[in-house]
């Protein structure tokens, strides 16, 4: 499954906890039961719970298998097919950035939902129907390109559409709960998990049902049930509009970030007083948010919150309630800098995504080279992806019942849970052993049909069981972590943040391939990946991802380490 949707599912209780009332205690990897009791009657959440079953069945309908699609039925290179897989779904997790700013300064959740839904089912529909066209292409003398052209079109609307729908229906799920109830207030905890829980729900039945249409029967048919499920979804959503709260956009929250390094830059020659005390900062009546902690780093945004005799108006407007661009709080400074300390560790993230963009694209072409029947029973090479879905919930439960209990009975002292810093070092670790280990099942390949014989695509299990734990450990645990140290203002926008990781991780693998094919397709070669992969060396790149991967680990390894977590005033 992609990685963003593996990163939305919700492993945790909750992975998005409130900022309002009453935190509900849970295991952190355990998912929990949707709680009713004394619930307010809407059956709005449940609604928006069923669209997402129906909308990742759709999404990951078309997305699964289409490595194949584009090879097998649009004749592209092995190469320029995982190439176009890459940039599709980089660009499919790059649209929901710009879905949230739309929906948080100008439509709201629930318009920006309708548009991109209607550009979502354009482009279905516009994907079912190239997959009839090489048939009528033949008939009518038309080149394939005509339905090369259809494709993209198709694949690029629904990476827009799903884009938008992304960004905004899990917040306006959110939003039907009432936080003034302390019932809705733990249900909608739990509302986080189910959503997440209805994420994963999609690739396991377009693994197990929708590819096997798409490789046996007709790709228009598994297209067109995908193509259904979305127009269902739609339907569905619209007639349940009379039960949605519904709220307006309140704007971008840039606007504080870009006081700050105006204010900053006008006090330029000011020198920050040592008792950090003396900066600006509002009172409790004024502004009831939580304050954060003065923290040293990056000193010169703290020009901005100097006060000087010229300042007094603006302290007497901001005690009124206005923003200034020449006088801003310590709260507002050190939101800046949060985010300007979680860059690094966004960085690394990409460098991951990269590496797990290998299950959409190179696992399935290894896989397609091989014997694909596990105990004579047929396999898809696409539909692996719905067994590291089911390698997810294995480790999620491993996490739970081994690994913390062991880490306890080790450091009896301790509490024993790793802190979300050390799960995404621990996931950055375990892809590359993943990537490692498909070198290894790579070489074992080759020898054989060195040999002439075939290996069953069961060799290919312990890759995807290794990438699953590094999902686990890295995806969930980033999105936790990206979430608590986001600034309350900013919430949205830093999950935002965090599913770009996964479009410049696929646009980044895009880059890759391209200097695979520029380095090693030469003098005669046909380079590491190519249309014969045993006339290739995929171990090979297999390789050069460990490499790339553990170098990552390593960098990331040096700036948790002086990673300063955010503190909150009480």
């Amino acid at each position: 499954m992609e990685a963003g949707d593996a990163m939305e599912r919700g492993h945790s209780t909750p992975l998005l906890p409130e900022s309002h009332g009453p935190k509900v205690e849970d295991d952190a990897m355990h998912v929990p039961l949707l709680k009713d009791k004394k619930r307010t009657g809407s059956k709005a959440p449940m609604v928006i719970l069923g669209f997402e079953c129906l909308e990742s069945i759709g999404f990951f309908g078309i997305s699964t298998n289409l490595v194949v699609y584009l090879e097998k039925v649009l004749h592209g290179s092995s190469l320029a097919s995982a190439s176009n897989v890459t940039t599709w779904s980089g660009t499919s997790y790059l649209t929901p950035l710009f879905g949230a700013i739309i929906a948080d300064t100008f439509l709201g959740n629930y318009n920006t939902i309708i548009v991109s839904l209607v550009f979502y089912l354009l482009g279905m529909m516009l994907v079912t129907f190239s997959a009839f066209l090489p048939t009528a292409a033949v008939l009518g003398g038309s080149s394939v390109f005509g339905a090369q052209t259809v494709a993209f079109v198709g694949l690029y609307l629904v990476a827009v559409g799903s884009g938008g729908v992304r960004s905004s229906l899990l917040p306006f799920g959110a939003e039907q709960f009432d936080d003034d109830n302390a019932t809705d207030r733990e249900s909608k905890g739990s509302f986080f998990s189910w959503f997440y829980l209805c994420v994963s729900f999609g690739p396991i039945v377009s693994g197990l049902f929708i590819v096997w249409i798409q490789d046996n029967v007709s790709w228009g048919l598994g297209f067109g049930i995908s193509t259904a499920c979305i127009a269902l979804a739609f339907g569905v959503f619209v007639l349940a509009t009379p039960m949605y709260k519904r709220r307006m956009p309140t704007g971008t929250p840039l606007k504080r970030l870009s006081q700050v390094v105006v204010a900053a830059c006008r006090k330029i020659s000011r020198r920050v007083p040592a008792d950090a005390a003396m900066l600006h900062e509002v009172s409790d009546k004024v502004d009831p948010q939580p304050k954060i902690a003065h923290t040293g780093d990056f000193s010169f945004l703290d020009k901005a919150a100097i006060i000087t005799e010229s300042d007094f108006g603006e302290v007497i407007a901001e005690e009124a309630g206005s923003s200034s661009w020449k006088l801003c709080t310590v709260t507002q400074v050190e939101e800046l800098k949060i985010l300007l300390r979680l860059l690094p560790i966004w960085a690394t993230s990409i460098i991951v995504s990269a590496a797990y963009a290998q299950m959409n694209t190179t696992f399935i072409q290894q896989g397609s080279a091989m014997n694909m029947s596990i105990l004579s029973v047929p396999v898809p090479a696409a539909s692996m992806a719905s067994f590291e879905v089911t390698c997810v919930l294995g480790w999620v439960m491993l996490y739970g019942k081994v690994i913390v209990p062991a880490l306890r009975s080790f450091y009896p002292g301790a509490d024993g849970e790793p802190s979300m810093l050390q799960r995404m070092g621990a996931g950055r670790l375990l892809m590359a052993l993943a990537m490692a280990v498909s070198a290894l099942v790579e070489m074992k390949r080759l020898d054989s049909a060195a040999r002439g014989e075939e290996i069953s695509i069961a060799w290919q299990i312990p890759q995807y069981f290794v990438l699953a734990g590094a999902e686990v450990f890295c995806y969930i645990a980033q999105l936790e972590f990206f979430y608590a140290e986001a600034p309350d203002t900013m919430k949205s926008t830093c999950t935002s943040l965090a599913l770009l990781t996964i479009a410049l991780g696929s646009y980044l693998c895009s880059f890759i391939y391209a200097l695979v094919a520029k380095f090693t397709a030469t003098g005669g070669s046909p380079g590491w990946i190519c249309d014969n992969l045993n006339q290739g060396h995929l171990d090979y790149f297999f390789w050069a991802m460990a490499a790339m991967c553990t170098l990552n680990f390593v960098v990331y390894s040096g700036f948790a380490k002086n990673y300063k977590l955010k503190t909150v005033l009480s």
